[in-house]
């Protein structure tokens, strides 16, 4: 599985032949690319409606889109996008070459538009190489996405003992989400082995110096190895 960070919240995960972009939103100062120098994706995965979650949507309407009911009726109406799944919280589906479950995040949504004046659950995403079961598989490969999202006991009592994700991304940022300290404890109890921090550093109020968390999930106690990337810079996991 290879992961790309382009910044803010946009990640590129490859599974086998598979391809996805979750939340995509190039017009962030981390990266140099825009929507037009990246492949499209065989789906694209979004957390939630917020603008910078859903910004370059558009850009990818030859995609499969993947968002909640209420997001991907949104995507068809608001841009002509036809190829979409809507799933709900809690739910697996197969895409392609990987497994894709939704989880929940704890955030507030909307879609900014006259279209509604607020929209569905905010969610993470869990991808993995293998279906997800009760039987622990030391062979599967999986990154969990935790979306914009507080911190939450889920993190330690559903994704971290049932879905076994071996690397996640959480956000640092403060402010609107978690900041270093609380996404430091997100990593511990989600049990992974590889931490990244997103979201930060694209607006004023979540500007953070990632090494406050690194050192936070140190002193945590988890034995994770935190990556601070570079924006398209791409990870082995």
């Amino acid at each position: 599985m290879q992961l790309t960070w382009h910044g803010h919240s946009t990640w590129h995960v490859s599974v086998d032949g598979t391809e996805m972009l979750i939340d995509p939103f190039f017009d962030n100062p981390k990266t140099d690319l825009g929507p037009e120098d990246i492949p499209t994706p065989d789906f694209v995965l979004l957390t939630h409606g917020h603008a910078d979650h859903i910004a370059h949507v558009p850009e990818f309407g030859d995609s499969t889109i993947v968002a909640t009911p209420e997001l991907t009726a949104y995507v068809e109406d608001e841009h002509g996008i036809g190829d979409t799944i809507g799933m709900n919280l809690g739910g697996t589906i197969e895409a392609g070459d990987a497994y894709v479950t939704m989880h929940r995040a704890d955030h507030t949504n909307g879609f900014e538009t006259s279209y509604a004046a607020t929209g569905d659950m905010p969610a993470g995403y869990v991808v993995s190489d293998t279906k997800p079961t009760q039987v622990s598989d030391a062979e599967s490969t999986t990154f969990y996405h935790a979306g914009d999202t507080a911190l939450m006991t889920e993190m330690r009592e559903i994704i971290g003992p049932y879905l076994e994700p071996d690397a996640a991304a959480v956000p640092i940022g403060d402010h609107f989400t978690m900041g270093p300290m609380q996404a430091a404890i997100a990593v511990d109890w989600l049990g992974v082995d590889h931490a990244f921090p997103m979201h930060y550093d694209t607006f004023p109020p979540i500007e953070q110096d990632p090494e406050d968390f690194r050192r936070e999930v140190k002193a945590a106690g988890s034995a994770a190895e935190v990556h601070v990337l570079e924006a398209d810079e791409t990870f082995e996991l």
